[in-house]
């Protein structure tokens, strides 16, 4: 009999030594398993050697145990014989119940516990009592890699019920270990400063603080060893080597040393480019892919680019799995590099089935008329990437949209195409807050639903109630009226405006208004749009209206029936219509107030707005916006409608200035707008180190320019000093007439653009969209209205 593994095994070496069997073979009847407490006898079974019938003796014994102890299922096992009946008795291991990690802040828990599932343990798993240890050196492995030398682990295990354990962790993190100098050893080509402005490793300075690019990263210094690698054999030395790397860290593990040493080897040239291997497209066109040119210095960028160009125009026609190796030909003697192109098209691969995934609300449908690639075609990679940016533009879906083309079981050449979305709130109700010493407390409401019984249609309210203001509106927009693109919409709306309150020339206005619109796709970036709209404006007020306004009246009357006719043309590339990061935007837009039966007057808006991003690397990406727009009257009606003029300032304007304030003054100091605008602006959108995993927030530095204008016949010095108050309290009859009262200082002049920069940030939260700017203005005037922190705010749902 054997009581144990230690006996057993001792005792089947010692027997084995002197080739005696000290236990008499015996054929098992039957075997009995006893100690279970999570397992099934069947597992034991399933690792046995031996079975009911087999021959028991001293070496299936061994063996038995081998097995049984190699599954890591037990601490300990011991087998006995009565009869011809083999007795295994178990005492298993326990499980882990669960694991918890305290005190952790640098890393997150879930990066934690990534790391230490890789290393085995993950609830549910056996616990073995001799890997805590183990446990323990792969959290401080973690924290190594990040420059958290200093980190003191401790563990606890409690027993729970049914043979579980419970392991809590706490993490007592420390101080990061700071670089105190990076040295680069065997430069000569290019000083050290030059190199290290490459590295986003770096020794103190405000941004490497905010940075923490003076924290200490093991991968940190290895993407900067290849950076610099890159830097060098993009500029011909093919040859750069790095040939050691050594981290110093002082006894206290709170300063880092770093020394690269490098060896700069000869600038090399390209002496010839050729293509190689099977070319199933004219060898012309693969050649209009080359970026590399004979006779230029040697660029491993331009390589990796042209390798990249060529494997895209193959996988744009069907070879998806195209393999395109460039390899360069080093004559050491002269000095030269000839680069071969070896082309690999493998085979020509078909979609079968186009998939969606993760679409709850959404119909299929509204998600497969966006997809440029097609089931049954060849597959074509930059369809699905144009499809994946078009689920994007969407506005349904968060950013992170995945595509993956899964080969088709028992098929060489059948792939299907999967996306995986994930559902943004559709319906927003929205909130406007302001504030200034003016209007005091100005709040907006609107409810839209973007996608409505997930059919891809909107539908929006808009309500607007303040001191100066009452708006209704309703909307409707298909953006598939028909299956090959073309949209339509309709709009209602109703609104009565305080101008004096509203930051605009003193006026009241009751507008009454309904337009039905359409959208025309021409091609993949281009559309063309029209709109046909009537509203019915009337005019009203306390009789101290501004002279601009009364002179209006006086010429044109107080209600308009007005048809509206316009025609817009639109491009966009974008990436994303939230926060783009490459691409651009822009439409044209022509508006014409057509004659009419009843009260018409006749005008016309030209306008242009656009949008231009470009990313920098490294997350930055500059963006440029501009908004133009001219106006004048025609036929019966000599100036464009004051009601119509086109109004600047404000957080979604020039920022810095409150809204609707730039430009011409009425007579009583009231903004009155203008029938020209320029508004431009640049901006800097800049990554945020500590929110590089948070894609729902965006800060960015800015510039902001603009102002508008009027056009018209202009008042001299001492005119416009006569045209204050009402018409008719001492104003000479000539200053009336003279209208349209266009100060000269209000005609179009470039060096009068109102400017302003600063910081500026939008954050799509919880509570909905909200955006904040914190700017100085410049080239104002006393007369201007400042405002610098301005803020939106909205909700979803």
């Amino acid at each position: 009999m054997i009581k144990n593994s230690c006996k057993i095994i001792f005792l089947v070496l010692l027997l084995n030594t002197f080739n005696v069997s000290a236990i008499e073979e015996f054929v098992i009847e039957d075997i009995r398993i006893a100690g279970l407490q999570r397992l099934t006898p069947g597992t034991i079974f399933n690792y046995l050697p031996v079975e009911i019938g087999d021959v028991f003796n001293d070496q299936t014994a061994s063996e038995s145990l081998r097995e049984l102890f190699r599954t890591g299922f037990f601490d300990d096992i011991s087998i006995e014989k009565e009869g011809n009946i083999l007795l295994i008795t178990v005492d298993e291991r326990p499980t882990i119940g669960s694991l918890e990690i305290d005190g952790n802040k640098d890393i997150t828990t879930d990066n934690l516990m990534e790391g230490l599932e890789e290393a085995g343990f993950v609830e549910g798993r056996v616990f073995d009592r001799s890997q805590v240890e183990k446990l323990q050196i792969e959290l401080e492995r973690q924290y190594h890699a990040n420059g958290k030398y200093g980190v003191r682990i401790t563990s606890e295990v409690e027993e729970l019920p049914n043979n579980r354990v419970g392991i809590s962790v706490t993490i007592s993190e420390g101080d990061a270990a700071k670089i105190r100098s990076i040295n680069i050893v065997g430069n000569t080509v290019y000083s050290e400063d030059v190199l290290l402005d490459e590295f986003e490793l770096g020794t103190g300075g405000i941004m490497n603080m905010l940075t923490k690019g003076d924290r200490y990263s093991r991968q940190k210094l290895g993407a900067d060893i290849e950076t610099l690698q890159s830097y060098y054999q993009d500029r011909g030395y093919i040859n750069f080597d790095v040939e050691s790397t050594q981290v110093t860290i002082t006894p206290d593990r709170k300063d880092i040393y770093i020394t690269i040493n490098i060896s700069e080897g000869e600038q090399f040239t390209v002496s010839g480019v050729k293509l190689a291997g099977e070319f199933v497209i004219n060898e012309r066109q693969l050649f209009g892919m080359v970026s590399v040119n004979e006779g230029s210095l040697f660029s491993r960028a331009q390589m990796t680019s042209t390798s990249e160009r060529l494997t895209s125009i193959l996988g744009s026609v069907g070879y998806a799995f195209a393999n395109v190796n460039a390899v360069p030909d080093i004559d050491e003697e002269n000095n030269t590099v000839e680069i071969t192109f070896f082309i690999d098209p493998g085979k020509r691969v078909y979609v079968r089935r186009i998939n969606f995934i993760g679409n709850v609300r959404t119909r299929d449908e509204v998600l497969r008329r966006e997809m440029r690639q097609q089931e049954g075609g060849w597959l074509s990679t930059p369809l699905v990437e144009r499809g994946k940016i078009r689920l994007q533009r969407l506005g349904f879906f968060g950013d992170e949209i995945n595509s993956e083309t899964p080969a088709v079981p028992g098929s060489a050449d059948q792939v299907d195409v999967d996306y995986t979305v994930e559902e943004r709130p559709f319906g927003t109700f929205t909130a406007g807050l302001g504030y200034s010493q003016l209007d005091g407390l100005i709040i907006s409401t609107s409810i839209s639903q973007n996608n409505v019984f997930g059919t891809g249609n909107r539908i929006a309210f808009a309500f607007n109630n303040s001191s100066f203001s009452r708006n209704f509106s309703l909307g409707y927009f298909n953006p598939y009226f028909t299956d090959d693109g073309i949209s339509r919409g309709y709009n209602l709306n109703y609104s009565q405006t305080n101008g004096r309150e509203a930051n605009l020339t003193a006026f009241d206005s009751r507008i009454i208004g309904a337009s039905i619109n359409f959208g025309f796709p021409i091609s993949e970036f281009n559309a063309i749009s029209t709109s046909f709209g009537y509203e019915n404006n009337k005019l009203s007020g306390d009789g101290f209206f501004a002279n601009q306004v009364l002179d209006f009246i006086q010429r044109e009357g107080n209600e308009f029936d007005i048809l509206r006719v316009s025609v817009g043309y639109s491009f966009d590339t974008r990436n994303n219509t939230i926060f783009p990061s490459r691409g651009m935007f822009y439409t044209v837009v022509g508006e014409v107030a057509v004659p009419n039966p009843l009260n018409s007057i006749e005008f016309y808006k030209l306008s242009y707005r656009g949008q231009y991003f470009r990313p920098l690397g490294r997350g930055f990406v500059f963006a440029l916006k501009g908004d133009l727009g001219y106006g004048n009257g025609f036929l019966g009606t000599d100036r464009l409608p004051f009601f119509e003029n086109y109004y600047a300032g404000g957080p979604r304007s020039v920022r810095g200035y409150q809204q609707n304030t730039l430009g011409p003054l009425d007579n009583f100091g009231n903004p009155l707008g203008g029938n020209i605008k320029v508004v431009t602006g640049a901006e800097l959108i800049i990554p945020i180190p500590f929110l590089e995993q948070f894609d729902q927030f965006q800060f960015s530095a800015f510039v902001d320019a603009g102002n508008v204008y009027c056009t018209g016949s202009g008042l001299t010095d001492i005119e416009e000093d006569q045209v204050i108050g009402p018409i008719g309290l001492n104003t000479p009859q000539n200053i009336v007439n003279n209208s349209p009262f266009c100060r000269e200082a209000d005609k179009f002049n470039l060096a009068n653009l109102k400017g302003s920069a600063g910081l500026g940030a939008v954050w799509i939260s919880p509570l909905g969209v909200m955006s904040f700017s914190l700017s100085t203005p410049f080239n104002n005037t006393v007369r201007d209205r400042t405002e610098q922190f301005q803020f939106n705010i909205g909700t979803s749902f």
